[in-house]
C-alpha cells in the first residue's frame, strides 16, 4: 500500500519503528482489529540489529531471556546457537517474528518519518515521510528505540583525513577490509570494546584512543547447554513469571533462573561475599548487576564489587602500565553501562596493539593520513568511531513532532525531558513512546511487550468511554519526574558522568532518563493509570455510526 493512496491514507495507528518494539505493537494492533501501519528508515526488521552489525556485535543478556514472550509456539520453536546471540542470528530471528506472524505487510521499508504534527481540530495525527507520503492516524507510537541516535563524529580536521571511515552504529553491509592496514578506534563503550578485540585479530596494527576506561566483564559465551535448554524450554513460564517480578528483567546465572537478591553486600561474611562474585564472574555475563540489593544504593556495598572487577581486570593484562590505564577509577561501578566482553583486556596483550589514554595526551587534530596526538601523527589507513548515542531522548528528537498549539517536543524537553510512565508527556495527545524516556530500565523486549499491552488496554479504554483523545495531565507528569528524581537520588547515578543522566550529549539537561523503581512497582503505576485514567485528560467524542 502506497503512503500516498488516500483512500488507504487513515489509520487507527501509525508506528514509528521496526525494531523488536515496533514489531510487537503492529502484531498487538492487528490482533485487536485496528488499522495499522509501520513506517521503517531501514530496508528490513530489526532496529538495532540491523543497524549495529559491525564485527562483535552480540547481546549481552542470555538469548532465552532476550527474545520475546508472547507466543509460547515461538519461545520454544526457535533454536539459539549461543548463550549470547550475535547481530547476524539477531537479525535472523527478527526476520523469523516478521515472518511468522505476517508484519511486512503493514510496515514501509526504506521510508523515513519527517514529521509527525498534532492536528487541533481532527484530533489525529498527520505524519509525513522522505518519500512525500502523508497519513493520519488517531494514535501516533514511536518505536525509535533506545539506543538507535547515534552521535556524529566531531574532532579537529576530520574533513582533512583521506583514510576510509566506518561508525560502528552504522556499519555497511558489505564488510570492510582491515587486513595488512593500520586502524584506530576512537571510543571503548559496550560498541567499541565488542569492536576492539575482532579487529585485532586481523588488522597489521591496532590503535585503540581511550578517554572514559570501562569495567568489563568476560561474557563467557557458546553454545547453550543442551540439558539446560531443554529445561528453560519447559519451563519457561515460570522464567518469564521471575522475570517480570524482577528489577531489571534478567535473571540468570550459569544459565539457570536466579531469584532476586534480598541481602545487601553489607550483611554477609567477606568469604562469602568474594564466594558470590567468583560465581557471577565464572557466569559470566550481566550477571553482577543483581549481585546484592545494594550495590547501586550504597558507597560502601558498590566499592566491595568495584574492587573485585578491578583485580579481575588487572590480572587479565600483563603490562601494569597499560593495565592501569584500563582500570576505571573515577566512579562506581554499574552508574555507566557494564560492558560484557570476549577477550578485550586480553587484546592488549597483542604486539601489534597500541592503547593511546586521550585524557593525558588528547587528540590534537585529524590529517590526511591519520591522527596528531600530543605532536606525534598516528598514521592510519581506516578510524572505526564508537562514539556513542544520544540515548532514549534522540531518534525522537531528530523527528520534527509537534503537538497542541505546535508545540515542538524539543521545545517541550527544552529544559530536560519529562514523561508520564515513561510513555507520554503532556500537551501531545494520543502520542505514545515505547522504551523510552522515563520507562524502567529493564529487558527491552519485554519492556515493549508490557507497553504494547498496556496501549492497546487504554484505546480499549477510551472506547468504552467513548472518548476518542487521551493525554497524561501536568500535575501526573510532574509527580512521576519528581518520583524519577527522587529514586535517582536514592542511588549512585548521580555520581557517574552517564547516558543515564544524559551526560554524554554537550548541552542536554542532566536528569536521570530511567525509571529505576524496579519493574514490579512499574508495572504497578501503569495498571493503576490504565484502570481509572485519573491521570490523563480525555477529550473527543467517539462517533458512532447507525444503520
Amino acid at each position: 500500500m502506497a503512503a500516498t493512496d488516500k483512500s488507504q491514507a487513515h489509520f487507527d495507528i501509525v508506528v514509528v519503528g521496526a525494531g523488536f518494539s515496533g514489531m510487537y505493537m503492529v502484531h498487538r494492533a492487528r490482533a485487536s482489529g485496528l488499522r495499522v501501519k509501520c513506517f521503517e528508515a531501514g530496508a528490513g526488521v530489526g532496529g538495532t540489529w540491523y543497524w549495529n552489525r559491525y564485527p562483535g556485535a552480540r547481546v549481552d543478556i542470555e538469548s532465552l531471556e532476550y527474545s520475546y514472550s508472547f507466543s509460547d509456539t515461538l519461545q520454544k520453536e526457535w533454536e539459539w546457537t549461543e548463550r549470547y546471540a550475535a547481530q547476524p542470528e539477531l537479525l535472523r530471528y527478527a526476520n523469523h517474528v516478521a515472518d511468522r506472524f505476517d508484519l511486512r505487510e503493514d510496515i514501509a521499508f526504506e521510508t523515513k518519518v519527517q514529521s509527525a504534527i498534532f492536528n487541533d481540530e481532527a484530533l489525529r495525527w498527520v505524519v509525513r515521510t522522505d518519500r512525500g507520503g502523508e497519513v493520519t492516524a488517531q494514535f501516533c507510537i514511536f518505536a525509535t528505540g533506545l539506543i538507535s541516535a547515534p552521535l556524529d563524529p566531531d574532532f579537529p580536521g576530520l574533513e582533512q583525513y583521506r583514510g576510509e571511515q566506518y561508525r560502528t552504529a552504522r556499519w555497511p553491509h558489505e564488510e570492510p577490509q582491515f587486513c595488512g592496514k593500520r586502524v584506530g578506534i576512537i571510543g571503548t563503550g559496550s560498541s567499541g570494546i565488542q569492536v576492539i578485540p575482532k579487529v585485532a585479530e586481523i588488522a597489521s596494527h591496532l590503535t585503540v584512543f581511550q578517554r572514559t576506561p570501562a569495567y568489563t566483564v568476560p561474557l563467557r559465551n557458546g553454545p547453550p547447554d543442551p540439558q539446560k535448554l531443554v529445561k528453560v524450554k519447559a519451563e519457561y513460564e515460570g522464567l518469564r513469571k521471575l522475570e517480570f517480578n524482577s528489577f531489571a528483567g534478567f535473571v540468570m546465572v550459569h544459565s539457570n533462573p536466579e531469584p532476586p537478591p534480598t541481602k545487601s553486600a553489607l550483611e554477609v561474611s567477606e568469604e562469602e561475599r568474594q564466594a558470590e562474585y567468583e560465581n557471577r564472574w565464572a557466569s559470566g555475563g550481566l550477571c553482577l548487576y543483581y549481585t546484592y540489593s545494594d550495590v547501586l544504593m550504597s558507597d560502601a556495598a558498590n566499592q566491595t564489587l568495584s574492587d573485585f572487577v578491578r583485580a579481575k581486570m588487572k590480572a587479565r593484562v600483563k603490562d601494569p602500565e597499560i593495565a592501569e590505564k584500563l582500570t576505571p577509577y573515577e566512579y562506581p561501578i554499574l552508574t555507566k553501562r557494564l560492558s560484557a566482553e570476549t577477550d578485550y583486556c586480553e587484546t592488549f596483550n597483542r604486539d601489534n596493539v597500541r592503547l593511546v589514554d586521550v585524557r593525558s595526551t588528547p587528540i590534537e587534530t585529524f590529517t590526511e593520513t591519520g591522527i596528531r596526538v600530543d605532536g606525534e601523527l598516528i598514521e592510519l589507513d581506516a578510524v572505526i568511531f564508537a562514539t556513542g548515542f544520544d540515548v532514549m531522548t534522540g531518534a525522537m528528537d531528530r523527528i520534527d513532532i509537534r503537538g497542541r498549539k505546535g508545540l515542538t517536543l524539543k521545545q517541550r524537553w527544552s529544559s530536560g525531558h519529562t514523561s508520564y510512565l515513561g510513555m507520554m508527556t503532556h500537551g501531545f495527545p494520543n502520542m505514545i513512546w515505547m522504551n523510552g524516556p522515563g520507562s524502567q530500565f529493564f529487558n527491552p523486549i519485554l519492556q515493549a511487550e508490557f507497553q504494547g499491552d498496556w496501549i492497546d488496554k487504554v484505546i480499549k479504554s477510551l472506547k468504552e468511554r467513548g472518548k476518542t483523545c487521551f493525554e497524561a495531565t501536568e500535575e501526573s507528569e510532574d509527580a512521576w519526574i519528581r518520583l524519577n528524581d527522587d529514586i535517582a537520588n536514592m542511588t549512585l547515578f548521580p555520581k557517574s558522568k552517564n547516558y543515564y543522566m544524559g551526560d554524554n550529549i554537550p548541552g542536554k539537561a542532566r536528569r536521570i532518563l530511567f525509571y529505576f523503581g524496579g519493574f514490579p512497582s512499574y508495572r504497578s503505576a501503569c495498571e493503576t493509570a490504565a484502570r481509572d485514567l485519573d491521570s490523563f485528560n480525555l477529550s473527543g467524542e467517539l462517533k458512532t455510526v447507525t444503520a
